[in-house]
């Protein structure tokens, strides 16, 4: 930069319509300007638009003059600020320093949603540069209103106490009804390939042993026990042999009225068909049945199923199953065999389930979300989910409702 350049930032606000930033910059292309830095947003038709350029100190009064005169001419405002070289290096050496993104969900956005993030990023120390709706717009109509709502923000810095920064993000999110990501901005998070679900209350809003239990009359003696596994209080494989063996006797034929009438947990349907449609392998690794993971297969076009598979005997569950339990370890083991299979890294891997069976796969996965957790899980996982469906995870991954309804 030499000694009679100048760098100035450039505002402009107002109403916008097409050609206004055709019809600015074509003024800093006459006067052959460097562009820095060029930002621009549109709120509710309202634009605003920054510019920092650099430009030799005798052509500076003329972009300003003619840039005033434009702004008249289109009814917008323009604002000048000098910028010294100094605050210029300032703002460059701020470009090293770690991204993240903080997404947000809920029913409905309010203030003190945005206010809260915004402070708990402040008292980190750490600046946020971007925010963007990933959302639809909301409709001033209630009854037609969209039901979820997202915002991502782009935060720059490195945080003074990262533990505290998650506890006073679950702590608001219990608060103010919302869910809370926090992800390091890295080409893997924009890169994922491979996603594993938990089935039973992740995929489907039941337990399918509780349903067999329920047809077997047993239903209250194994809810317990699952209720139990899933809160962490009993070993889940202990808890697998105990249920299993009430389930004996059991005619195999209820197997397929349950699988025909599965609760679809909400937001399922458009989860799966995104993935599919953006190239995603896909994988169920549950604690659950075969029977009912290969359903589901055949419904979205899953690509692996491991579950549990039931022994039958005479057209009856014998009480036994065949094989290895599918538990918390091995659907970790699973999650990283599928992805040296699919050549896929384990940053770009995504891991989904609500019990503490499904926290070894989430804590090894690049992006683990506890969804609908039991409140040990939720603890425990760097990533929740409970105020909406399972298409929140798109949200999770950078997904636009706009492009998404584009291709869709």
């Amino acid at each position: 930069m030499s000694q009679k350049d100048e760098l100035i930032l450039i505002n402009i606000s107002g109403n916008d319509k097409p050609g206004v930033t055709a019809s600015l910059t074509d003024i800093l292309a006459k006067h052959n300007a460097v562009i820095l830095d060029i930002g621009q947003a549109d709120i509710h038709n309202n634009l605003s638009l920054g510019i920092l350029v650099q430009s030799s100190g005798e052509n500076s009064g003329n972009i300003m003059k003619e840039l005033l005169f434009k702004s008249y001419e289109l009814d917008v405002t323009v604002k000048f600020y000098p910028i010294t070289e100094q605050e210029y290096e300032e703002w460059v050496n701020m470009q090293g320093k770690n991204r993240y993104i903080i997404t947000i969900l809920a029913r409905k956005l309010t203030a003190k949603q945005i206010s809260g993030v915004s402070r708990i990023v402040s008292d980190q120390g750490m600046n946020i540069d971007d925010i963007k709706r990933l959302t639809g717009r909301i409709p001033l109509d209630e009854t037609k209103r969209a039901p979820k709502a997202s915002v991502e923000f782009s935060v720059r810095g490195t945080p003074s106490d990262k533990k505290q920064m998650q506890k006073a993000f679950l702590e608001l999110s219990s608060q103010v009804e919302m869910d809370i990501s926090f992800q390091e901005e890295s080409m893997f998070r924009r890169m994922r390939r491979l996603i594993c679900f938990d089935m039973d209350s992740t995929l489907i809003q039941t337990e399918v042993i509780d349903e067999l239990a329920i047809r077997a009359g047993v239903g209250d003696q194994v809810k317990a026990i699952t209720e139990a596994a899933m809160r962490g209080e009993i070993d889940f494989s202990e808890s697998f042999r105990q249920r299993c063996r009430l389930l004996k006797g059991l005619d195999v034929s209820v197997m397929q009225e349950i699988a025909e009438n599965l609760p679809i947990t909400e937001g399922a349907d458009r989860l799966m068909r995104v993935l599919k449609k953006v190239g995603f392998k896909i994988a169920i690794l549950s604690g659950g049945f075969t029977y009912f993971g290969n359903y589901l297969k055949q419904k979205w076009g899953i690509d692996y199923v491991y579950a549990n598979e039931l022994e039958v005997e005479d057209g009856r569950l014998t009480g036994n199953y065949l094989g290895d339990i599918v538990d918390g370890k091995r659907k970790a083991e699973l999650l990283r065999l599928i992805a040296q299979v699919e050549n896929v890294d384990l940053r770009q891997t995504v891991a989904v389930g609500d019990g503490a069976n499904d926290l070894p796969m989430i804590s090894i996965a690049g992006l683990g979300i506890a969804f609908h957790a039991k409140p040990k899980v939720k603890e425990n996982a760097e990533q929740s989910i409970s105020t909406i469906g399972l298409d929140g995870i798109l949200y999770f991954l950078g997904y636009k409702d706009s492009h998404l309804d584009e291709q869709m």
